[in-house]
C-alpha cells in the first residue's frame, strides 16, 4: 500500500507498466478550431500545437508573465514555459488544464542486483517546479514507484496561503523485494504487490524524488531475485497522468526503457481573485459573450478562470473571442421535433409544423381539439391583431418621425453641401463615404462599452467591424456641433478626405444622421506612443533610440505636410503623445483632427479661442489667441522630449524650480 502524507511507507515487490506513448486527443470541437485562438498579430501555432490566449509567444502576446510560452521548433515537445523549461505538449483549455512531458528518475542494476553508475548524476532524481498560477493536479495524475528494494526519498511543496508560500513537507516511499514465488511472475494490478500507486494532495507546486538503493535482504535475497533484475534492471519514479497507465510486465519495462517522457497534468488560473471582486473592479480577463468562473487550484485560496456563456464558443480571453453557436447547423440532428429550427444570438427557437404549438419556444407539442379553447384563441387572436395593427401604425409613425429627424440631422451636419462637392468632383465616393447611423451602431455592437479603444476631451474612439470584416475606429462626438458650423465642418472632412499621406490617419468616411456627426478612421493597431513611453494599458514595448528618432522623423513630415502640402494649410492645434498612433510597423500616425483649423491661403494666422492640452499648449498662443503653425512645432518639441527622456510632459509630481 502507499500513503502519501507527512509520511509515505511502501513495503512490497514494486512494478509497473507504461502503456506507451500517450496520445493526446485535441480538447477543442472542430468549430472552435477554426476560431482565432491567439492575441491578433500573434503566432498562433507552435508546431502542430496551438497557443490559446492567455498564453501566447512573443512580448506583447501573453496575458501575463506566467503565460509567456517559449517555441522551440527543434525540440521533440516544441513548447515551453519560459520561467521553468516545461515542456508543454497539449492544451485542455475548457478544464483549465495542460499536458507537459516530464522524465522518470530511474535507477539500473546488473543481474546480481548492484546499482550501475550513470554518467548523469541527474538521473535518479525528478524535479518539478511550477510558476504562481499553476499546480500539479492532484485529481488526474498518481505518484508511481517501481523496481526491487527501491527507495524514493520525497520532498515537496505545497502552496500555504496563510503563509503567503510554500509548506515543505517530507516522506519516503519504498518499493521492496519480500519471498518471490517460484515460478518468477509478478502480478498484474497494482494493489501493493508488483506496484506502488499513491494519490497526491492538493495545492503542489514543487515535487521532488531522490531514487536510492535499498538492500535488505543481504546477498542470499540477491541471489533468489538474479532473475528479476535480469529481466527488468531498472526501477523507476515519477508522477504521471493516471488514464494512461496500464500493466503489462511482460511488455511494459521495455516501452518505459525506450521512452521516460511521460505525461503530467497540471492546473491553472487566469488570475487568484474571487469572480465576485474581479467584476467590482472591472479589471476581469473574461470578454464579450463570456462568464468568470471561481476556480481554486490551491485549498483556501481564491483563483478564476473564464468560459464563454451557454450558446457561444470560442476563446473568452480574446475581444469577440466567443462567437454564437448556430445550434440548427451545428447539432447533429434538428432540435426541433414537429418544427423548424431558426438561430438566435446564443440560442435558438422552433417554429411548429401545422397541428403543432410551442410549449416553450424550443419544444412543439400536439395542438389542441378543444372547441372553447379554439374559440378564445380565435377571439384572442382578433385583438391581438387589432393590437399589432395598432402597434403596427403607432410605429409606422414613429418611424417617419425617426426618418424626419436623420433628414434634419443631415442636413444640419451639412450633408447636402457634402453631397453638392462630392458630385462637383464627379461624384465619386472612394475618397469620402457617408455611412448611415446603423452601419455604424452595428459595426461597434451598438456602441458597447467592450469596444471603447479611447476618451479624449472631443469624444470616444471605438473599434467597429464593417460588413466587409474591415476594421474601423468609428468617433463620436461628445457634444453637439452648432448648425452654424457645418459649412466649416464639411469643408474639413473634405480636405481629410483628401490627405494622401502615409503618417497621417486616414480619414474613410462619415455619418451625418445623428445629432453630432461621426467620422470613421482607419483602424491603427498598436495603439497610442503615450501608451508605449509609458507603458500605459499593457503596453510593454521598449522603443529603442533608433525607433524614437523614426517616430520623431515621421511626425515632423507629417505636420510639414499638413502645414505646406496640403489644399490648404491644417494646423493641427493639439498635437501631443496621445494623438500619435503606431501601427504594426511602428509607423507613426498623426489622428484627432478635431481641434484642427482650416488656414485660407491668403491668411498666415487665425484667431481661435483657445484650445489644446496643457503641458503641450505654446504659451504665445495661449496670451495672444494668435494661431499659427508655429503652435504645431512647440507641441510637437514637447512630444520629442518625451521621447527624449521617457517623462510625462506635465507632472505635480516633479519639484518646482526655485529662484536664486
Amino acid at each position: 500500500m502507499a500513503l502519501l502524507g507527512s509520511m509515505l511507507i511502501i513495503v512490497q515487490l514494486s512494478m509497473v507498466v507504461l502503456l506507451g506513448a500517450a496520445i493526446f486527443t485535441p480538447i477543442a470541437s472542430a468549430a472552435q478550431a477554426l476560431l482565432p485562438q491567439a492575441k491578433p498579430g500573434c503566432p498562433e501555432k507552435c508546431g502542430n500545437l496551438t497557443i490559446p490566449y492567455p498564453f501566447g509567444i512573443g512580448d506583447g502576446c501573453y496575458l501575463r508573465p506566467e503565460f509567456n510560452i517559449t517555441c522551440n521548433q527543434a525540440s521533440t515537445h516544441p513548447t515551453y514555459l519560459t520561467r521553468t523549461n516545461v515542456s508543454i505538449t497539449n492544451f485542455n483549455f475548457d478544464e483549465a488544464e495542460l499536458q507537459i512531458a516530464h522524465a522518470a528518475a530511474y535507477s539500473c542494476h546488473d543481474a546480481r542486483g548492484n546499482k550501475i553508475p550513470s554518467n548523469s548524476g541527474s538521473d535518479s532524481v525528478y524535479y518539478l517546479m511550477l510558476p504562481p498560477l499553476y499546480t500539479i493536479s492532484e485529481t488526474k495524475n498518481k505518484l508511481f514507484v517501481i523496481g526491487c528494494e527501491t527507495f524514493a526519498f520525497l520532498d515537496f511543496g505545497i502552496a500555504d496561503p496563510t503563509l503567503d508560500g510554500t509548506n515543505s513537507i517530507r516522506g519516503y516511499s519504498v518499493a521492496a523485494c519480500d519471498n518471490l514465488t517460484s515460478n518468477n511472475k509478478v502480478p498484474y494490478t497494482c494493489s501493493g504487490v508488483g506496484c506502488t500507486k499513491s494519490v497526491l494532495v492538493a495545492g503542489l507546486i514543487t515535487f521532488e524524488i531522490i531514487l536510492s538503493y535499498l538492500n535488505r535482504f543481504g546477498e542470499q535475497n540477491r541471489n533468489k531475485t538474479k532473475w528479476f533484475y535480469k529481466e527488468y534492471p531498472c526501477s523507476y519514479a515519477f508522477l504521471v497522468e493516471d488514464s494512461k497507465f496500464t500493466y503489462a510486465p511482460n511488455t511494459s519495462f521495455q516501452q518505459l526503457s525506450n521512452n521516460k517522457q511521460l505525461p503530467v497534468v497540471i492546473n491553472w488560473e487566469v488570475g487568484d481573485d474571487p469572480c465576485d471582486v474581479v467584476e467590482k473592479s472591472n479589471n476581469s480577463s473574461c470578454k464579450g459573450n463570456s462568464k468568470c468562473v471561481d476556480r481554486s487550484i490551491v485549498p483556501g485560496k481564491p483563483g478564476y478562470i473564464c468560459k464563454c456563456l451557454d450558446g457561444y464558443h470560442g476563446n473568452p480571453y480574446l475581444t469577440d473571442g466567443c462567437q454564437d453557436i448556430n445550434q440548427c447547423e451545428t447539432l447533429s440532428s434538428n432540435p426541433c421535433n414537429n418544427g423548424t429550427c431558426h438561430n438566435l444570438d446564443g440560442s435558438y427557437y422552433c417554429k411548429c409544423n401545422s397541428g403543432y404549438r410551442n410549449q416553450d419556444p424550443k419544444t412543439c407539442i400536439p395542438g389542441t381539439k378543444n372547441t372553447a379553447l379554439k374559440i378564445s384563441l380565435g377571439a384572442s387572436g382578433g385583438f391581438l391583431l387589432l393590437l399589432v395593427g395598432s402597434l403596427w401604425i403607432y410605429w409606422g409613425m414613429q418611424r417617419r418621425k425617426f426618418i424626419k429627424l436623420k433628414e434634419k440631422y443631415f442636413k444640419e451636419n451639412g450633408g447636402l453641401l457634402l453631397q453638392k462637392q462630392l458630385a462637383s468632383q464627379g461624384g465619386s465616393m472612394e475618397t469620402t463615404k457617408l455611412f448611415t447611423a446603423e452601419e455604424l451602431e452595428k459595426a461597434t455592437n451598438n456602441y458597447h462599452e467592450s469596444r471603447i479603444l479611447g476618451e479624449g476631451g472631443y469624444g470616444t474612439v471605438y473599434k467597429g467591424i464593417l460588413p466587409d470584416k474591415s476594421v474601423v475606429a468609428i468617433k463620436k462626438s461628445k457634444v453637439n456641433g452648432a448648425p452654424a458650423q457645418s459649412d466649416v465642418f464639411i469643408n474639413e472632412v473634405i480636405v481629410l478626405s483628401q490627405i494622401k499621406h502615409r503618417n497621417v490617419v486616414r480619414l474613410l468616411g462619415c455619418c451625418l444622421e445623428t445629432p453630432a456627426p461621426l467620422l470613421v478612421y482607419e483602424f491603427i493597431v498598436e495603439g497610442t506612443l503615450s501608451e508605449h513611453i509609458h507603458k500605459k494599458n499593457g503596453k510593454r514595448s521598449s522603443l529603442s533610440w533608433e525607433l524614437r528618432l523614426n517616430i520623431a522623423t515621421e511626425t515632423a513630415g507629417a505636420l510639414a505636410y499638413l502645414h505646406s502640402s496640403a489644399l490648404m494649410q491644417i494646423i493641427h492645434r493639439d498635437v501631443k503623445a496621445t494623438n500619435i498612433l503606431l501601427d504594426e510597423h511602428y509607423t507613426a500616425k498623426v489622428s484627432d483632427f478635431g481641434a484642427s483649423r482650416l488656414i485660407p491661403l491668403d491668411q498666415t494666422q487665425l484667431t481661435t479661442l483657445v484650445q489644446g492640452t496643457f503641458g503641450y499648449l505654446d504659451p504665445e498662443y495661449f496670451l495672444t489667441n494668435q494661431l499659427t503653425e508655429k503652435s504645431d512645432v512647440y507641441s510637437f518639441g514637447v512630444v520629442l522630449m518625451e521621447l527624449l527622456t521617457s517623462k510625462v510632459a506635465l507632472s505635480f509630481a516633479r519639484p518646482r524650480k526655485t529662484e536664486t
